[in-house]
């Protein structure tokens, strides 16, 4: 579900009165965590954290306007998802996160490539999200999209 707002409060204010307090910890949680250089936004329609232009001036090579997306967040449909790009674009993360993921939760991991998807709030572990967060630097995050560019 693509969102119009134009702001996280904006976004947050027009979610489902079930998603909004799951969809809130966890902006808060990724706030918290994030290391600095990294900017939460809009983007896609989702809440957004970036590396911003000042930062890496030639943004997002799909769409240079942009600034380069990490890590996503989105009330869907059928769930909350979180899309982290370091899953997808780092072995050792994703491997790190699939190890730790069954010592924070009951649940299976309902993932795909970069999307952890939550059916239930009470499904959210929202300790390893915070881990997972400061595991990636905004200048590790530009060396390895940059790394998989030029291949």
């Amino acid at each position: 579900m693509t969102s119009t707002a134009d702001s996280p409060q904006e976004y947050l204010d027009a979610l489902p009165p079930e998603r909004e307090e799951a969809m809130r910890k966890l902006r808060q949680t990724i706030l918290k965590n994030l290391p600095k250089g990294f900017e939460e936004g809009m983007g896609y329609g989702m809440l957004g954290y970036v590396v911003p232009h000042s930062r890496y001036p030639a943004g997002y090579h799909c769409d240079p306007k942009q600034p380069l997306p990490f890590v996503s967040l989105a009330s869907q449909k059928n769930f909350i998802a979180l899309y982290h790009m370091g899953l997808y674009m780092m072995p050792s993360l994703l491997h790190w996160f699939q190890e730790e993921y069954s010592k924070h939760s009951k649940k299976k991991l309902d993932m795909g490539k970069s999307c952890i998807r939550f059916k239930k709030a009470d499904d959210i572990p929202y300790d390893l999200i915070g881990e997972l967060m400061k595991k990636v630097s905004p200048d590790e995050w530009i060396a390895c999209y940059e790394s998989k560019l030029k291949k």
